[in-house]
Protein backbone atom coordinates (compact mmCIF):
# COMPACT_ATOMS: atom_id res chain seq x y z
CA UNK A 1 0.00 0.00 0.00
CA UNK A 2 1.09 3.56 -0.72
CA UNK A 3 -0.13 6.70 1.04
CA UNK A 4 0.43 10.16 -0.34
CA UNK A 5 -0.87 13.62 0.45
CA UNK A 6 -3.12 15.29 -2.06
CA UNK A 7 -1.37 17.99 -4.02
CA UNK A 8 -2.92 21.39 -4.57
CA UNK A 9 -3.31 22.88 -8.03
CA UNK A 10 -0.05 24.73 -7.32
CA UNK A 11 1.74 21.44 -6.59
CA UNK A 12 1.95 21.85 -2.81
CA UNK A 13 1.12 18.99 -0.46
CA UNK A 14 -2.26 19.40 1.24
CA UNK A 15 -2.19 18.42 4.92
CA UNK A 16 -4.74 15.88 6.20
CA UNK A 17 -6.01 14.88 2.72
CA UNK A 18 -4.68 11.51 1.53
CA UNK A 19 -4.82 9.16 -1.42
CA UNK A 20 -4.18 5.53 -0.50
CA UNK A 21 -3.34 3.03 -3.22
CA UNK A 22 -3.68 -0.72 -2.71
CA UNK A 23 -2.17 -1.87 -5.99
CA UNK A 24 -2.30 -5.54 -5.01
CA UNK A 25 -6.12 -5.43 -4.75
CA UNK A 26 -6.67 -2.73 -7.40
CA UNK A 27 -8.22 -0.33 -4.87
CA UNK A 28 -7.78 3.40 -4.33
CA UNK A 29 -9.07 5.38 -1.34
CA UNK A 30 -9.54 9.01 -0.38
CA UNK A 31 -9.08 9.78 3.32
CA UNK A 32 -9.76 13.16 4.93
CA UNK A 33 -8.04 13.49 8.30
CA UNK A 34 -8.70 10.09 9.93
CA UNK A 35 -11.92 9.38 8.03
CA UNK A 36 -12.21 7.24 4.91
CA UNK A 37 -14.44 9.11 2.43
CA UNK A 38 -14.26 7.23 -0.87
CA UNK A 39 -13.11 3.93 -2.32
CA UNK A 40 -12.63 3.06 -5.98
CA UNK A 41 -12.51 -0.61 -6.93
CA UNK A 42 -10.74 -0.48 -10.28
CA UNK A 43 -11.23 -4.23 -10.83
CA UNK A 44 -15.03 -3.91 -10.55
CA UNK A 45 -15.06 -0.34 -11.93
CA UNK A 46 -17.17 0.70 -8.90
CA UNK A 47 -17.14 3.77 -6.64
CA UNK A 48 -18.14 3.65 -2.98
CA UNK A 49 -18.64 6.61 -0.64
CA UNK A 50 -18.96 6.53 3.12
CA UNK A 51 -22.63 6.81 3.97
CA UNK A 52 -22.01 9.08 6.96
CA UNK A 53 -19.11 11.30 5.88
CA UNK A 54 -19.13 11.56 2.06
CA UNK A 55 -20.55 15.12 2.22
CA UNK A 56 -19.10 16.16 5.57
CA UNK A 57 -17.59 19.58 4.84
CA UNK A 58 -16.67 22.00 2.07
CA UNK A 59 -13.00 20.98 2.26
CA UNK A 60 -13.77 17.26 2.24
CA UNK A 61 -16.14 17.76 -0.71
CA UNK A 62 -13.53 19.74 -2.66
CA UNK A 63 -10.94 16.98 -2.41
CA UNK A 64 -13.51 14.20 -2.84
CA UNK A 65 -14.59 15.83 -6.09
CA UNK A 66 -10.98 16.17 -7.21
CA UNK A 67 -10.32 12.51 -6.32
CA UNK A 68 -13.36 11.30 -8.28
CA UNK A 69 -13.16 13.83 -11.13
CA UNK A 70 -16.81 14.73 -10.56
CA UNK A 71 -18.68 17.67 -9.07
CA UNK A 72 -21.18 17.35 -6.20
CA UNK A 73 -24.21 17.53 -8.50
CA UNK A 74 -22.84 14.66 -10.62
CA UNK A 75 -22.06 12.62 -7.51
CA UNK A 76 -25.59 13.06 -6.12
CA UNK A 77 -27.04 12.02 -9.48
CA UNK A 78 -24.83 8.91 -9.59
CA UNK A 79 -25.86 8.00 -6.01
CA UNK A 80 -29.52 8.35 -6.98
CA UNK A 81 -28.95 6.13 -10.06
CA UNK A 82 -26.96 3.55 -8.03
CA UNK A 83 -23.80 4.23 -10.04
CA UNK A 84 -22.11 5.21 -6.77
CA UNK A 85 -22.90 3.15 -3.70
CA UNK A 86 -23.08 4.50 -0.14
CA UNK A 87 -21.55 2.09 2.38
CA UNK A 88 -19.83 2.21 5.77
CA UNK A 89 -16.12 2.73 5.10
CA UNK A 90 -15.21 3.51 8.74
Amino acid sequence: MRVENFKSDKGNYVPNQFIINDDENNLEYFQSYKTMIAKIDWFKNKIYLDENFWDYSVTTSRYRNKFLGLNTKEIKSKIKNNEIQLINLN
